[in-house]
């Protein structure tokens, strides 16, 4: 699965591939419609209990739909910072296998 859109783009995308209204996916995943129609616009997040929701009825891998709402929410907190923005995800990089090695300890 490609990452370069949005996680609401990626779930509009997928429900309009399979030619379905928002009513009966939202239904499906026991949602509003407003609220399904807020995520397919980034303007709501989904749980991670929704995320895996979504990948199930989907059918498409959990791991690739975290991805793409995690990588959402670092690429809006680097956005306005155009200047330096490739240099601080080279250090969150490094945070956070240095991280993952101190929890380890």
């Amino acid at each position: 699965m490609k990452f370069e859109k949005t996680f609401g783009d990626t779930v509009k995308k997928l429900r309009e591939e399979k030619n379905l209204p928002l009513r009966e996916v939202a239904e499906a995943l026991e949602i509003d419609t407003s609220m399904l129609g807020k995520i397919e616009k980034n303007n709501r997040k989904p749980t991670k209990q929704l995320i895996e929701k979504f990948a199930k009825y989907f059918k498409v891998e959990a791991k690739d739909l975290t991805i793409a709402f995690i990588s959402d929410t670092v690429a809006y907190q680097v956005m306005d910072e155009e200047d330096f923005a490739n240099e601080v995800l080279k250090v969150a990089e490094k945070k956070v296998k240095y991280l993952k090695t101190k929890k380890t300890s």
